[in-house]
């Protein structure tokens, strides 16, 4: 089963190279790819046992995927260190703004509640 999902995994990977390809890079292959993948799973209905179990076993070893971007920072240190005050501030300020937007898309799209609706602290007081 988890053959299965690590292959449709890929195939929407390299449909989304492909596509990325064909736009000349405009859009990141991964992007697309992931964007198909959540327009089948939108179709579908739901997320297929196979894909589930293959995303959490490449879940469960997520922390491997940081190894290459680990080395390339040692490989760049010179650049970093020159760099590093930017790139902290870059990072600190696309970090604000993504908690910001999230809590602002949150609040949009949470159900309100209504006032009327909520039963009044002073009757059970009484």
């Amino acid at each position: 089963m988890m053959i299965r999902g690590l292959t449709i995994l890929l195939i929407f990977q390299s449909l989304g190279e492909m596509s990325a390809h064909v736009l000349n890079g405009a859009i990141p292959g991964p992007v697309v790819g992931l964007l198909l993948l959540l327009m089948f799973l939108v179709i579908r209905g739901g997320v297929p046992a196979s894909i589930s179990t293959a995303a959490d076993g490449l879940l469960a070893h997520l922390s491997i995927f940081f190894i290459p971007a680990a080395v390339g920072v040692m490989l760049y240190v010179s650049t970093l260190a020159s760099t590093g005050a930017a790139w902290a501030f870059a990072i600190a300020l696309s970090t604000g703004a993504s908690i910001t937007v999230t809590a602002l898309v949150l609040r949009a799209m949470s159900p309100r509640i209504d006032e009327a609706d909520t039963p009044d602290s002073s009757a059970d007081a009484q």
